[in-house]
This record gives C-alpha cells, structure tokens and sequence, in this order.
C-alpha cells in the first residue's frame, strides 16, 4: 500500500469544507480531479471514507480516520518546515573546536552574532592544543577546528585568518619591561625562562635552543600567567595568547628571530559542512579578516 500525501490532504478537505465542490475550489483543482483522489485512496485503504449516498458524510471508518490524518498532515508540515529551517541554517547543531587563545580572544564576538542570526541553532565549543584539535576534526568529533596549522594534510582544508606574532611575555615589574622596543633573543639568555608549550612554534631558530634550557617547562596556562604575574621569568608567546585578564604582564615584540603563527579555519576535504555549521564558517572568515583587516 502507498498513500500519497496529497490524497490525504484531499481527504482532509473534503471533510473540512463537507463537500467536494468547496474543497476542490479550496485545492484549485477540479471536482472530478478530487473525486479521483479520494477513490485512489480508498481503493489503497480497502474500505470507504464518504458515504455512497451522501459523498460528503463520513463513514464510521472516515471518521476514526480523519482525526489521524490530520495529527499525520500537521506533522509533515511541521517537518517540512524543520527541513527547510536547516536547510537555511537556522536550526541543527555545530561543533567547534579551537586552541585557547582564539577561543578566548576571537570567538565570543563570532559566537555573539551567531547567535543572533541563529537563535535555534545548537553551538558546542571545545578548547585544546592544536594537535588535539587537529586530531579531533579528522576523527570526525567535530565539523570545524580554529587554530594554527600543525602540519599540511590533504584530508583539511585550512583557510587562514590572520597572521599571530611570537613574542616576549613577562611581568611589567622584569628589567625587559623596561625596554619599550622589539627585543633580540640574545637579551634572554641572562634571564630566567620558562618553556611553555608554544614554544615549538620558534622551531629551527636560536632561540628554540635557547628556550629548551629553561629551567621551569609549564604546560598550563593558569600556571604560566601566574609564575609571570610573580616575575619568576619570562617566556615566549604569541601575541592572541596573551590574556587580557592579566594586565600586570606585558608582550614585547622580538626583533630577531621573527616568527608568526598562521591562525586558520579548518574543515574535512572530504565532507559537505551541514547547512548550520556552513553558516558559522562564513561567520567567521568575515568577521575574523574583516577584523584583521581594520587592524592591519
């Protein structure tokens, strides 16, 4: 047996409208045309919905229908008007993955007018190292990872967003405060250090080599802001990492080596964006480079 959705939607009118006049002038059909529909569907039912006397009275068995019907029909509309909200991006779910700093820095302007846009849309945000983020996108775990690159792969896509300079971070109260210019990285050596996990982004430089004598390696970022705040040394970081939630520490530019990080969208090579999380990937390239452009 298959039902048509729009013989039961005649079937409705009829009933409505008591009549197949009315309801096939409410249908912009013909008569004869709602006639037709309503025998097909009896004949797939195996019993009658109308009356054979009275066409526009309903059988017992019409009327144990017709309450059905119509609970069916406002359902599919219901449905088609879910369907076509996430086909429009308005309803579904997202799920973002993004290194701290861009999370912390970046995002809750991107998520604030996302927000508005999509009121019904579901956002999960997870932060995490790079590696992990990277990692968690090509398991599948979620559709779209901010953050720097960690090594080219043809199974992402990286779009990136702007550029992130590494630089010097100490407490304003550290003698390298004072300098109020780009520092060389020969002027650290007679400094206390502390390695942190971007460290590795000064891969290939004297000042990596520098950097891995340091006597403290802290991996948190609680506890590095907090050893900074206390002028226990001074490390390296980029320019977004920097919270502002700490003022008493300084960034300073580093003359020599200059090293950037490249801050990039990233989504599978493989995998169509759902129409939700396409919507957020355009949210954020033109916001984020409409920001760096206005800075720049």
């Amino acid at each position: 047996m298959s039902l048509k959705l729009q013989q039961l939607n005649h079937f409705v009118l009829v009933a409505e409208e008591k009549g197949f006049r009315s309801a096939a002038s409410r249908a912009n059909r013909s008569q004869a045309a709602i006639s037709s529909s309503i025998k097909e569907l009896e004949n797939s039912l195996g019993q009658p919905l109308f009356e054979h006397g009275n066409k526009a009275r309903l059988t017992p068995y019409g009327q144990a229908c017709l309450p059905r019907v119509q609970g069916f029909l406002q359902q599919a509309d219901r449905l088609e008007t879910d369907l076509m909200a996430i086909a429009r991006g308005e309803n579904g779910r997202v799920r973002v993955a993004s290194i701290p700093s861009v999370a912390s820095r970046l995002l809750p302007d991107v998520l604030a007018a996302f927000t508005a846009q999509y009121p019904d849309v579901e956002l999960e945000l997870e932060d995490d190292t790079a590696e992990h983020i990277e990692a968690r996108l090509l398991r599948g775990e979620v559709d779209i990872a901010l953050g720097n690159q960690v090594k080219i792969s043809d199974q992402i896509n990286f779009m990136p967003l702007r550029c992130d300079p590494v630089g010097l971070a100490c407490s304003k109260q550290h003698p390298l405060a004072n300098l109020g210019r780009p520092v060389h990285w020969r002027e650290l050596a007679s400094h206390q250090l502390i390695n942190n996990g971007t460290v590795k982004l000064l891969r290939d430089t004297p000042l990596q080599a520098l950097m891995e004598t340091a006597r403290y390696r802290v991996s948190n970022m609680l506890s590095l802001y907090s050893l900074l705040e206390h002028n226990v040394g001074v490390t390296t970081l980029p320019r977004l990492a920097m919270s502002a939630a700490h003022p008493s520490l300084v960034w300073l530019p580093l003359k020599s080596p200059r090293v950037e990080r490249t801050i990039g969208i990233q989504q599978l090579a493989d995998r169509t964006l759902s129409p939700p999380a396409q919507a957020f990937y355009q949210l954020c390239l033109k916001q984020l480079h409409e920001e760096h452009t206005a800075a720049v």
